[in-house]
């Protein structure tokens, strides 16, 4: 059974034995698939105890892959259902939760991942994240940003301590620091033709279900309303309100009987 390019916890075979992490003659007595996953579980359950031996914490081994490759710091704790892909670093004292997902990115020290996946990104020391987000490829999260249950990011960077709590898409967007976002804030980045980018200065907040449609830039501690559709730069220090002034009816509801 020629197994050399079947990927054995997300590795290659072949990149595996270059580096003496399996040998030759553990592939060469394989004859079937059982065999092949026998020899799968086995390079699982070396991986998971040469890093608990370095002092990471795995307090249960419950469905968690991780890559042979990958380099994880002392401290960091693994949950059950976590599976650690290809070209990933985890710094010291990190916290990956149940179910996350992580691959061909870096997560800083003293993080906590929690049921999130991370794509080709990278997450600055102190981020916190999740549950049930959404981290795609090229995003960057600096120090000390805290993003809640439900959102995604998408190619862009958030700056230091910037918030964004819940049920939030972010994409192709530069996030100063200390920007909060309100629930439901969508950057409105797609116009069926291009994508256009959203830049947010620092200290700026962002009211609940708002769109930024893009390209747009909100200025430094710059406020917009809850509800507004932003379509024009909005200049440092203000507040902008872009929405329908509120109507109400006398009697409407005895005349509609």
């Amino acid at each position: 059974m020629d197994c050399t390019e079947r990927l054995i916890c997300f590795e290659p075979a072949s990149e595996l034995v270059s580096r003496g992490i399996v040998s030759e003659a553990e592939l060469s007595k394989l004859s079937g698939r059982a065999d092949f996953f026998a020899l799968c579980e086995a390079v699982r359950q070396r991986t998971i105890d040469k890093l608990i031996n370095a002092g990471a914490d795995i307090p249960c081994r419950d469905g968690v892959i991780i890559s042979p490759l990958a380099i994880v710091g002392p401290g960091v704790t693994i949950y059950p259902g976590v599976q650690i892909r290809s070209k990933v670093k985890i710094g010291a004292s990190s916290v990956i939760g149940p179910n996350s997902v992580v691959e061909n990115s870096e997560i800083g020290q003293n993080c906590t991942v929690n049921s999130t996946q991370i794509y080709s990104s990278v997450l600055e020391d102190s981020v916190k994240i999740g549950p049930f987000c959404h981290v795609r490829p090229n995003s960057r999260l600096c120090r000390g940003v805290k993003i809640g249950d439900f959102v995604e990011i998408k190619n862009s960077t958030l700056g230091e301590d910037t918030h964004a709590s819940h049920l939030t898409y972010i994409g192709d967007s530069d996030v100063g620091a200390r920007v909060n976002f309100g629930c439901g804030v969508v950057t409105v980045n797609y116009d069926g033709k291009n994508k256009h980018r959203t830049t947010v200065r620092d200290g700026a907040f962002i009211g609940c279900n708002v769109n930024l449609i893009a390209p747009v830039t909100v200025g430094e501690g710059a406020y917009s309303a809850a509800g507004s559709t932003i379509t024009d730069d909005v200049p440092d220090g203000v507040l902008a309100i872009a929405r329908a002034r509120q109507t109400v009816k006398e009697g409407w509801k005895d005349k509609r009987r």
